[in-house]
């Protein structure tokens, strides 16, 4: 049995990738995932990845803010330090709209960005992890895992058929920068 993890497919064209990534699906052979410097209009539902649901989190996020702020503007002026200012209730909800909508913004932001970190793995000071180093740079990428695709032949010939510049067989999964 072979070390081989990943097969990789190197492309200098994006169309050259989709029609690999055509190619491959129709053969159904597996792909792992893609890699490109940049974005590409409509990959996603091409690979069939899942709809992102950034947006419910960022609803919950929100709210959280929402609450947090009423919650402790209730609490300073109703309970805490009932001042009677004018006639006004303690707790003149039209005062505090605009620094509850600035709260709502800010726990949703910072909410956001560390989602985002936790799904990516893409915390401060990580070491980014590439299967291929050019993938940043010049090259589109296809990854196939080696191990529940066996006919690696076949995907060699699919790929070079394809359009691919290179196809490298790599022993791990990620490469480093050093």
């Amino acid at each position: 049995m072979s070390n081989i993890k990943y097969i990789l497919g190197s492309f200098g064209d994006p169309d050259e990738m989709l029609h690999g990534i055509e190619k491959l699906q129709e053969n159904n052979i597996a792909i792992y995932d893609v890699y490109t410097p940049m974005p590409i209009h409509g990959i996603e539902a091409k690979l069939g990845v899942k709809r992102s649901r950034l947006d419910i989190a960022a609803f919950f996020f929100g709210i959280t803010g929402t609450i947090t702020m009423l919650t402790g503007v209730y609490l300073a002026t109703a309970v805490d330090w009932p001042v009677n200012i004018g006639g006004k209730t303690h707790f003149a909800l039209p005062d505090f709209i605009p620094i509850t909508f600035e709260l709502t913004i800010l726990f949703c932001a910072f909410g956001l960005v560390g989602s985002y970190y936790a799904s990516t793995h893409l915390f401060p000071g990580r070491a980014p992890r590439v299967m291929d180093l050019r993938a940043t740079d010049d090259r589109f990428i296809i990854a196939i895992d080696a191990k529940q695709n066996t006919e690696h032949d076949k995907i060699d010939e699919l790929l070079k058929g394809a359009g691919a510049l290179e196809v490298k067989h790599n022993e791990r999964k990620y490469l480093s920068y050093e």
